[in-house]
């Protein structure tokens, strides 16, 4: 039985944004850190992998976060089609980001999905555990998540969560796991 596209949302940042290669560009072109290689991310915390300084860390987080950034943001690939395909047959699309303010990533989903903000929802709860709330709140009944411990706490909600494969998320778990978009697109009935 294929998922709903009313009952779907998605996290933003290493699912629809491949926002740590837009990390690791800061952290070479602005820091001269080049010894990070994006499969070697095996741990959400770069802090606690010991990858990177920890002041360095979150001064690239809040120029992300903030978009004060020179170098692309460049969507996952694949997710622009799906995504556009989906909003076709269900709008407003929800996104549901862990991110503190929705402002710029707002627009930048616009730009990718070349659409106008009322057929998209972006929703920034600041932390991931208020993602559970608002996906409640909304009737949602999966979520596209790349954050294991996010995936765990839904699970435990009774929203199912899906897992999109990353280096950091590679521990064992349950859940149904997609490897791309055209793997997601599979699972949401288009019709």
């Amino acid at each position: 039985m294929k998922i709903d596209p009313k009952g779907i949302a998605f996290d933003i940042d290493g699912v629809v944004a491949d926002t740590m290669s837009l990390f690791l560009a800061i952290a070479d072109k602005e820091f001269g850190i080049r010894h990070i290689r994006y499969e070697e991310i095996t741990d959400y915390s770069l802090v606690e992998a010991a990858i990177i300084d920890h002041g360095v860390m979150w001064e690239i987080i809040l120029r992300i976060l903030e978009g004060r950034y020179n170098h692309p943001l460049d969507p996952i690939d694949g997710a622009p089609e799906v995504l556009r395909q989906l909003n076709r047959i269900c709008s407003p699309t929800l996104f549901v980001t862990a991110r503190p303010e929705a402002g710029h990533i707002t627009g930048w989903i616009c730009e990718i999905l070349q659409t106008g903000r009322e057929c998209i929802e972006v929703v920034a709860t600041g932390s991931f555990e208020n993602k559970q709330e608002v996906l409640e709140k909304r009737n949602i009944t999966h979520f596209v998540e790349d954050r294991l411990e996010t995936c765990f706490m839904l699970a435990k909600a009774g929203i199912t969560p899906i897992v999109f494969r990353q280096p950091w998320n590679r521990k064992s778990h349950p859940f149904a796991e997609v490897g791309n978009w055209r793997e997601l697109e599979a699972l949401i009935s288009m019709e």
